[in-house]
């Protein structure tokens, strides 16, 4: 019995110049990326104390657009984009109808009546076609940009003066979560603060075409910064120790924004309707009555690494859940964030482990993030 052949992985514009690098390739969320350059760890230091470049072309960006663009995009997602100022950005979320997450956002508001939605690689096409399915009765237009823009990010407390030797744009006036047009090595592009590292750092959206030559241009204004090409793996362990959530992680269809300790993203008292208000309504409620389990960090006193899915327990019962883990570089320590009860989950709270293949490991409970740059 035979099966059709899997769709083979899409490619970034810069997948011939990762491979010339050396770079470790995996296939992400259908994307063939770069998982590494050479080391894990060196590159994750490199983003805490110098700077990093990554490729985040595997990002969907979908363009909204029309009269009623802001009316529509708070209609179908849980936030006020209404209130969202031309050049700003903002985080929400796009739930079902039963409030289940579908995916984390950054918005973009672009221009008066413009908006770039940008959703995670995995989820791209789910958000793109709930929202076109939301769109009737608006005037508006939703529109796949996906193969309009490639993605680079610079990350790192040396991010700033990297990009200011490349670019006469105003970094120091462009705020966190926000973007501007503007021009780096000569390439028109999108300039934007937002970053999943817990550093400062910047994304530039720009045509794929003009990719690699803005990699180039990067590559050599970062050498004398020590500025050295990122992967995947080093993004994971910069995001875990900032406390960021990631989709299929932290955030799944069987969460709500409040479940997920994230209920303030949702806006109640915008003007209008929003798809999923009733069942929110009612999870916040249950929140108030009834906390969820709650997303903590652990540390581990041992060696052994938690990963996904391991149980978390206290007093030979399972209290909740490893969401991701990892060594951390910064802390010398494997590191996890869990959903645990609400008994478990103030930080210190002795008694608790992981169930690493049958052996209860001893963790300690803390608040996230793990790690916060110094401003």
């Amino acid at each position: 019995m035979s099966t059709a052949p899997s769709a083979a992985p899409r490619l970034t514009a810069l997948d011939a110049l990762h491979r010339s690098l050396g770079a470790t390739m995996t296939d992400f969320a259908g994307w063939d990326m770069p998982l590494r350059y050479a080391s894990e760890r060196d590159e994750h230091n490199a983003v805490r104390t110098r700077a990093g470049l990554f490729d985040l072309s595997h990002m969907g960006e979908i363009t909204v657009t029309g009269p009623q663009a802001a009316a529509f995009l708070s209609y179908a997602l849980v936030g006020n984009i209404a209130t969202v100022g031309a050049g700003r950005a903002r985080y929400t979320m796009i739930v079902a109808e039963d409030g289940g997450i579908l995916d984390d956002l950054i918005v973009y508001r672009l221009a008066d009546t413009e908006y770039m939605v940008v959703a995670n690689a995995g989820n791209a096409q789910v958000v793109l076609d709930t929202l076109t399915a939301r769109a009737g009765g608006f005037d508006t237009e939703v529109r796949d940009d996906r193969d309009a823009y490639a993605l680079l990010a610079v990350q790192g407390p040396d991010s700033p003066a990297v990009l200011k030797s490349v670019t006469d744009a105003d970094l120091d006036g462009l705020k966190y979560y926000a973007g501007l047009p503007g021009t780096v090595a000569g390439v028109p592009a999108l300039i934007a603060r937002t970053g999943y590292t817990g550093e400062d750092g910047f994304e530039l959206f720009v045509a794929p075409a003009h990719a690699e030559q803005l990699w180039s241009a990067l590559t050599e204004a970062g050498a004398p910064y020590g500025l050295i090409p990122c992967g995947l793996s080093c993004r994971d362990t910069l995001r875990l120790e900032a406390g960021m959530p990631l989709y299929g992680h932290e955030l799944t269809t069987a969460l709500t924004p409040f479940d997920a300790g994230l209920g303030r993203v949702v806006k109640f008292e915008k003007e209008g309707d929003f798809v999923g208000r009733e069942a929110l309504t009612a999870a916040a409620e249950r929140a108030e009555t009834a906390p969820p389990r709650k997303l903590v960090g652990l540390i581990a006193e041992g060696r052994r690494v938690p990963r996904a899915g391991y149980p978390v327990v206290a007093g030979g019962e399972v209290v909740g859940e490893v969401t991701s883990g990892a060594p951390s570089p910064t802390l010398g320590k494997p590191i996890a964030m869990a959903y645990v009860d609400a008994a478990h989950a103030a930080p210190g709270t002795e008694g608790v482990g992981v169930d690493i293949r049958g052996t209860h490991e001893p963790y300690e409970v803390v608040a996230l993030p793990f790690y916060k740059r110094r401003k």
